[in-house]
């Protein structure tokens, strides 16, 4: 987005993407204000006064949706992960109220909920962008990025994971899923995929194997999302015995790439950017 007459709001979660954003912005000069959520985006990295952003609760969202129009935002950016609160753990402003007043129950899966918040942010005239649209580089390319290549057991744990991830995906569960000689160890849920990883250790048979498959599921917005690894998630799965990752390719983010895969080279693992239905049609 190279149009300085217009202004991107990030709406900024945990993890290491939303400073990579913005410190992207503050090279390419483009305007920009920031959401800070609290309990979720890095204290370390919000402080100070080198960029313009405001800490606002989840519960806030209408209040950060005013600050965002007082400041002249045109399109909007929701990056970073989000530790989901249960309502009661939220205090909403009068908008959020409204807002979850008017989705009810039927947004309830992540992705139903996330779609509603795009409406919502788009009712005000602004529009909601994907993170490759301004950072296509993070998105994870097809084929094998490893020096390591997964054995014909690790294949058919692979196409067995991107069978059920996908099923997951369709159902509005996960994105993840571990499997191990076959055999499903674990699918991701509200903990997120480093929680999954940690407890599918404990699940493990005997013997080498295991992999991650993470895939975009059939029905979700490419703009909000999407699944992402990192030199963290190699170091989980390392840590939990896996020998490698499939990530949808195109369809998912690889934050530091030349990194991460080093990383996965250091410790044997594979990292296989995967189209499912390619991989699924032999």
């Amino acid at each position: 987005m190279s149009d300085n007459n217009r202004k991107l709001g990030i709406i900024a979660g945990g993890g290491s993407i939303p400073a990579m954003l913005i410190t992207h912005c503050l090279e390419q000069k483009i305007p920009f204000t920031a959401l800070a959520i609290e309990g979720n985006a890095d204290k370390d990295f919000f402080k100070g006064d080198s960029f313009d952003y405001k800490w606002i609760r989840i519960g806030q969202a209408g209040s950060g949706f005013k600050y965002f129009a007082q400041s002249q935002v045109t399109d909007v950016v929701m990056i970073g992960t989000i530790r989901r609160p249960s309502f009661f753990d939220l205090v909403p402003d009068l908008r959020t109220t409204a807002f979850f007043a008017h989705v009810g129950t039927k947004a309830l899966g992540d992705d139903g909920i996330l779609r509603a918040v795009v409406s919502e942010i788009e009712k005000d005239g602004m529009h909601v962008k994907g993170i490759h649209e301004l950072m296509p580089e993070l998105l994870i390319p097809q084929g094998n990025l490893t020096k390591n290549k997964p054995s014909k057991s690790d294949i058919i744990d692979i196409k067995r994971g991107l069978e059920v991830a996908f099923a997951l995906g369709k159902l509005d569960v996960g994105q993840a899923v571990v499997v191990q000689h076959g055999l499903v160890l674990g699918v991701e849920g509200i903990e997120g995929t480093d929680e999954l990883i940690r407890r599918c250790k404990d699940y493990r048979r005997k013997g080498d194997g295991g992999v991650l498959v993470k895939l975009r599921k059939p029905q979700q917005d490419m703009r909000i999302d999407l699944p992402t690894i990192g030199e963290q998630t190699i170091e989980n799965a390392h840590n939990s015995g896996l020998k490698g990752i499939v990530i949808h390719a195109g369809n998912g983010l690889i934050i530091n790439q030349k990194q991460t895969i080093a990383l996965a080279d250091k410790y044997g693992m594979f990292i296989i950017g995967s189209n499912p239905d390619e991989f699924l049609k032999d």
